[in-house]
């Protein structure tokens, strides 16, 4: 199997036991790897009835074929389950180098059944597996835990993802953490929670087998050179490089992308104080990096004095910015930097914990919560200290923060409060791309498999212009971000791209010509793709989520946005508004999908090669 090791892990928690699980060729060809694969495994395993938080709901470390060769970015893992957020499919991509270890260690992935006794952590060395106690890790955070393992174990060199507190305290919205030479994040989704569920605090890799089974390694080689040069060739990889991800903040505040004050806001003149650029004005030391990754994105800052004084460590991404800064109508980029390593720290997403906080500082300015129900906490917006405390409440579910821990959703279920005042799509907080000022990304949020989901559909920059040369060969137009029409179109195209990019792994900030990516696949596999083949196979892999959700219970009606996010924004470039339905309409038409129930047609099942799932879908 060229680009495979042919193997995942198979850990049985409850037993404490583990063997190898091999892959099925005829799987791997037409699902490739990372979450498309992981996906196709997880349906088999789990249905509607299954609690995401029980030792029946198998967790799964996927890598890709590209995963640990020579193409740019391909150091990343998919981690994916049943989220205990939303109930449906649980996907969060995590960077670092945790992944090409992994495969240097022989296995393409990890799949975790069960649950321990007690708390423990998974070493892989070369093949080599163990279960350790980890009683001594319990409560620890995640950049302590790694730093004890490491030392406890004599070994600089492992690789390590983490929970915090968080994790362990089964928060809904908790992620799973990886610090070595860029600190990165498997965020969305709660899957932090899902290992916590496991009794499972961390696992360690180290691999020095560095060689992947390749069809043609020295093509590959040379194709990954010219990816390099074409990603380095792209205006917003020499942003992301100068400024990080926060470069956009000073951008998407100008075009109401950034709103603000809970999507109500839809300009904010704090917002230079908080972007990228001031980012490398005021405290930036200097750039990190994933495996293989040419970008280097990473902000590594320093805060020299003041309260918020630390020595070196992460700086905030363009989320966390929006998040935990505009969002809550903080305007101090120390405090920012603060609040987003204590996210870190704990363990929670901090999109998912940003709106969260937002939603009750929202209700209480309205008068829907008071200090009765927040156990004497005045919510106010602009407030670092009291954002701290919640971040804390939350991870230990102590108080308010118990409530919070369950998302926003049930925060509005417990208070009669509409569903149509929470930002989430299917359970996901919405992050920080509005709707109303790009509409394509409204229509992606709606239908994303994961819930609000901004890098699994990022229309906005086909809109701008600027998602990369690569793209457009799709098919994907750069339409006005006002227009309804046709938007649905570019909009499929690109969530069947970043499926197929999902699953080989690499990051979405690679936009290099498609048919470098194409090329780069075959030299791996021995396959003869094409154009169009790369299309279907990006279809068939978004519509495997889709069957997945279809199991879990989503229909059509789940393909919607919240009342808040379809009223216009006081302030800024808030007046637009998208016609959500108009798109619908072309999305489920561009899809071959039933409208009236949102799914896919049997010919277009057969088509993809997925009619083997036609009984499930249509009885």
């Amino acid at each position: 199997m060229n680009g495979y090791l042919g193997k995942l892990l198979h850990i049985n928690l409850s037993g404490l036991s583990f063997e190898d699980y091999p892959l099925d060729s005829e799987i791997t060809e037409k699902f490739i790897g990372g979450a498309g694969l992981a996906c196709r495994i997880l349906y088999d395993l789990v249905d509607k009835e299954t609690d995401p938080l029980g030792p029946q709901n198998p967790l799964l470390f996927m890598a890709g074929p590209l995963t640990g060769t020579s193409v740019p970015t391909a150091g990343r893992i998919e981690v994916c389950a049943k989220s205990p957020l939303t109930g449906i499919w649980g996907e969060s991509s995590c960077g670092g180098s945790f992944a090409a270890d992994l495969r240097f260690t022989g296995y393409d992935g990890i799949l975790i059944e069960g649950q321990a006794p007690n708390l423990v952590y998974l070493i892989i060395k070369d093949g080599e597996v163990e279960i350790k106690e980890a009683a001594h890790l319990a409560g620890k955070e995640t950049f302590e835990t790694q730093e004890i393992l490491k030392q406890e174990l004599e070994n600089n060199k492992l690789k390590i993802m983490s929970i915090g507190p968080a994790g362990e305290n089964l928060v809904k919205f908790a992620n799973i953490v990886h610090a070595d030479t860029r600190i990165a994040i498997a965020g969305r989704t709660g899957l932090g929670a899902v290992m916590g569920s496991k009794r499972l605090k961390a696992i360690a890799v180290q691999g020095t087998k560095k060689e992947i089974p390749l069809a043609d390694p020295e093509k590959l080689k040379a194709q990954s050179t010219e990816i390099t040069k074409a990603v380095m060739n792209n205006f917003a990889s020499r942003m992301y490089q100068k400024l990080g991800t926060a470069a956009y903040a000073d951008m998407g505040n100008a075009t109401g992308d950034l709103s603000s004050k809970y999507f109500t806001l839809g300009g904010n003149p704090d917002v230079y104080n908080i972007s990228g650029s001031t980012m490398k004005q005021k405290i930036l030391v200097k750039n990190s990096g994933c495996y293989r990754c040419p970008i280097r994105c990473g902000r590594e800052v320093e805060i020299k004095e003041g309260p918020y004084k630390m020595p070196l460590n992460r700086g905030p991404e363009y989320e966390t910015i929006a998040g935990l800064g505009a969002n809550l109508l903080i305007g101090n980029l120390e405090a920012i930097v603060h609040l987003g390593l204590l996210c870190d720290k704990v363990g929670i997403d901090s999109i998912s914990a940003g709106v969260t906080i937002g939603f009750a500082i929202y209700l209480y300015e309205k008068g829907l919560l008071s200090t009765a129900e927040t156990g004497g906490l005045e919510l106010t917006w602009g407030n670092p200290d009291l954002v701290a405390n919640l971040i804390n409440l939350i991870s230990i579910r102590e108080g308010f923060g118990d409530l919070l821990a369950e998302w926003s959703r049930r925060l509005a279920e417990k208070f009669e409060i509409s569903q149509d005042e929470v930002a989430a799509v299917k359970g996901l907080e919405i992050p920080f791309h509005d709707p109303r000022a790009y509409f394509g990304m409204g229509l992606g949020y709606a239908t994303s498999n994961r819930g609000a989901c901004h890098n699994q559909g990022d229309y906005l920059w086909a809109s701008i212009g600027n998602i990369g040369p690569g793209v457009y060969p799709l098919g994907v137009e750069s339409l006005d971000r006002f227009q309804n029409e046709g938007a649905a179109k570019s909009l499929v195209l690109i969530q069947n791209y970043r499926a197929l990019y999902s699953s080989l792994v690499i990051c979405a900030f690679v936009n290099p010509p498609a048919e470098q990516i194409i090329n780069a696949l075959n030299y791996a596999l021995g396959t003869e793709y094409d154009m169009e083949a790369i299309k279907q196979i990006g279809d068939r892999l978004f519509t495997m989520k889709r069957l997945f959700n279809l199991k879990m219970g989503v229909t059509a009606k789940d393909d919607r946005l919240p009342q808040i996010m379809l009223e216009p924004l006081a302030g800024g470039q808030g007046k637009h508004v998208p016609d959500l339905q108009l798109m619908l309409n072309e999305y489920y038409a561009f899809r071959d999908w039933d409208p009236e129930i949102g799914k896919p047609f049997e010919a277009k099942l057969d088509q993809l090669g997925l009619n083997n799932f036609i009984p499930d879908v249509w009885g």
